[in-house]
């Protein structure tokens, strides 16, 4: 704290204390007002204009410091005034003591709130920005809601002053009116209990229901305006609770959750089972770095006493494995299976016809029309082409159309230097291709660290790949109209020539064909929802990568479990997604892997962080296994042990974030993980080995310089 907020601060308590020293708190009794109502009144009628200006002095300073006696005042407000005048005068005394009680707590506090609990926040702050006003007025019309804690609280939000004021006079109004009409008959006036009865609190409290029940009826008049143009259309019975469209992670497990909850759902996929996750993405990719992974370790066996042999690589034979992979995890997204868990899955494209019936079109050209209660998209993701001159001329590959190869590539091109672009140069490196990886910016994996990028440069130069950094790319040329080979023509003037070329610039929404534009669901790099995953439509939702920002399939699925129960529940409960600590692994050698911020972005956002890095090199397990390359880095709030971002750059990297994504989900510090029993020798010990780094730079100094004297003592020194 400042200078200025501790002066603050101690004038605060100094008058609270003269307050409860003092007693002055008997003038705020019920006996004092009534003994002493008389000569008030007498006081006023000689002194109006000065009697009010004391009054709201008065009123202020008690509502600012939190004080005792509010509700005596407003009864005094209605013995002095009458109830017209006390009810102007208590309502703009209240109200500029509230503000001001908001306007403390905001100073002095909000800032240490914020380093304490950070992102934590941030949600708080949304659903402030959004409904702040709406929620302020319903807990201003419940006097059992202590106004002096609404005060404090609201005075940690972001919500604006001024905004706060208005609503604030505006939701107090009711309960200061009967508070002050109460005063008008002082007189006959026994205690506080009778003022308010059993009768009065719940009508305050069907008034302050009242709001939800309004706009919850403004919320169906809202969804019946937007789909007004299709009202004919709906129907009265429905043939199912959910059609979800797309069967990739995002539309596998919401049809799963759909069917566990025993609902009616239908699942529609166009091309095949389980997405490009297992037919294209992580489940080939994987299979074949490892396969590049084992042919790269037989080239060191002489670190271990044996005898270093060339692997021979059968490319055909990889691939064919890779093949073999796919074909094993697929059972697990088949159409036996969740046919077998209750899902109706139907073979075909879908299209939105109104909100409420999906037109399915089977591959022999049938189509069948089905009506639903709520939707579910879940198209995914395609690899994005970009408009560059000359492309379409070449019979180029991307991360979907790679795995039908069976010959190796003697000179292969990359586009892009991104995670995938990055994996899959170093994989088919290791497996004997000649590749070339261009990339416009310079450096690759543009969101991470620079020392992170270096790394991964580091890998794929000692792979033999040749990186062409920081150029753009002019032009393809293909050597024929449609022929898989040419020559890719650089801004700097320089030509990479290549048998086959890899496009990996990104990928990009599945937006096309569903029937989108037709009910004016806006959309544009992905489908854009609201914190539920509600589309335009409030029973049309979309998850996984059409509807971002991530494009990960453990983030597909964690929305889709929001989709799911926001769409059969939503009209009891609905559940925004979370995704404050979203985990995420490039899987080069070494792995990349980090969850939260990074040491980039937190000098974006103008965060200040500590950084405790921790070398793999001094990990035993890590010595053993001559895998010493890489570090754990973890990024904390000044001073505190609470984490704000982690990234891992070594192997195993991506099992080693498990830990620190679980503490910082749950708000464990490293504290915790330092009190934590890890198995020795193991890779996870590099975690608490972290841990006590952060704890060695936060020693208590002076405590152990007096511990050291009291040893000295014990020793009779």
């Amino acid at each position: 704290m400042t200078r200025r907020q501790w002066l603050i601060l101690l004038t605060v308590v100094a008058l609270a204390a003269a307050f409860w020293f003092f007693d002055l708190g008997h003038w705020l009794r019920l006996e004092t007002l009534k003994a002493r109502q008389t000569e008030l009144l007498a006081l006023y009628d000689a002194r109006p204009l000065t009697v009010i200006a004391v009054y709201m002095a008065v009123y202020v300073t008690v509502t600012a410091l939190s004080l005792p006696g509010a509700v005596i005042l407003t009864l005094a407000g209605g013995a002095l005034f009458g109830l017209w005048t006390g009810l102007v005068v208590v309502s703009l005394a209240s109200t500029a003591g509230a503000t001001l009680a908001f306007l403390a707590a905001r100073y002095l506090l909000r800032d240490s709130v914020s380093r304490r609990f950070g992102a934590r926040l941030d949600e708080v702050h949304r659903g402030m920005d959004r409904n702040g006003a709406f929620y302020l007025f319903t807990l201003r019309l419940v006097p059992l809601v202590p106004f002096f804690v609404i005060n404090l609280v609201m005075g940690l939000t972001k919500m604006p002053a001024r905004r706060y004021a208005w609503v604030s006079q505006l939701g107090m109004l009711p309960g200061t009116l009967v508070y002050v009409n109460a005063g008008t008959a002082l007189g006959g006036l026994q205690s506080l209990s009778g003022i308010v009865s059993p009768q009065l609190l719940g009508a305050f409290a069907l008034l302050a229901v009242f709001p939800w029940i309004a706009r919850a009826v403004l919320a169906g008049w809202q969804a019946r305006r937007v789909q007004q143009p299709w009202a004919a259309q709906r129907p009265k019975q429905y043939d199912r609770n959910l059609v979800v469209i797309g069967a990739g992670a995002a539309g596998l497990v919401t049809s799963y959750i759909a069917a566990a909850v025993r609902a009616k759902v239908t699942l529609v996929e166009a091309h095949q089972m389980g997405g490009d996750c297992l037919n294209t993405g992580c489940v080939p990719s994987k299979a074949l770095i490892r396969a590049a992974k084992l042919a790269h370790e037989v080239t060191r066996a002489n670190e271990f006493g044996l005898t270093a042999a060339p692997a021979t690589v059968d490319f055909a034979a990889v691939m064919d494995r890779v093949a073999d992979a796919v074909r094993g995890v697929a059972p697990h997204d088949s159409v036996e299976r969740y046919t077998a868990l209750g899902v109706d899955v139907r073979q075909g494209h879908a299209r939105l016809v109104d909100p409420w019936h999906v037109e399915i079109t089977a591959a022999d050209g049938t189509r069948e029309v089905l009506s639903t209660r709520a939707i579910v998209i879940a198209t995914g993701a395609a690899p994005t082409v970009p408009p560059l001159p000359g492309l379409q001329d070449v019979a180029f590959l991307t991360s979907d159309t790679l795995w039908g190869l069976r010959t190796a590539p003697r000179r292969l091109a990359v586009l892009g230097g991104g995670p995938i672009g990055c994996e899959l140069a170093l994989a088919l490196a290791r497996l004997g291709c000649g590749v070339t990886l261009v990339e416009q910016a310079p450096r690759l994996l543009a969101r991470e660290d620079d020392a992170v990028s270096a790394l991964a440069a580091d890998s794929l130069r000692a792979a033999g790949v040749d990186l062409r950094l920081g150029v753009a790319v002019q032009r393809a040329e293909a050597s024929a109209a449609g022929a898989p080979d040419g020559v890719l023509q650089l801004a700097d003037g320089a030509a990479v020539a290549f048998d086959r070329l890899l496009v990996a610039v990104g990928r990009s929404a599945r937006l096309q064909g569903f029937g989108l534009e037709a009910l004016g669901i806006p959309a544009g790099r992905t489908i854009e929802t609201n914190e539920y995953l509600e589309t335009l439509h409030p029973n049309i939702y979309a998850c996984g990568d059409v509807a971002g920002p991530w494009q990960f399939t453990h983030a597909a699925g964690h929305q889709a479990w929001s989709a799911a129960v926001n769409a059969l529940f939503g009209q009891f409960r609905r559940f925004r997604v979370d995704g404050r600590v979203m985990p995420a692994v490039t899987f080069l050698d070494p792995e990349i892997a980090r969850v939260g911020l990074n040491e980039r972005e937190a000098a974006a956002q103008g965060v200040a962080v500590e950084v405790t890095r921790y070398p793999l090199g001094d990990l035993d397990r890590a010595i053993v296994e001559r895998e010493t390359t890489g570090f754990i880095q973890v990024l904390t709030e000044p001073g505190r042990d609470r984490m704000l971002g982690v990234t891992i750059v070594g192997a195993h990297a991506g099992e080693l974030l498990a830990e620190f994504t679980l503490a910082m989900q749950h708000g464990l510090g490293l504290n915790k993980i330092l009190g934590t029993v890890h198995p020795y020798p193991s890779w996870s010990d590099a975690a608490k080995l972290t841990a006590g780094r952060w704890k060695d730079a936060h020693k208590p100094e002076g405590a152990l310089r007096w511990l050291a004297r009291y040893h000295a003592w014990r020793r009779g020194g």
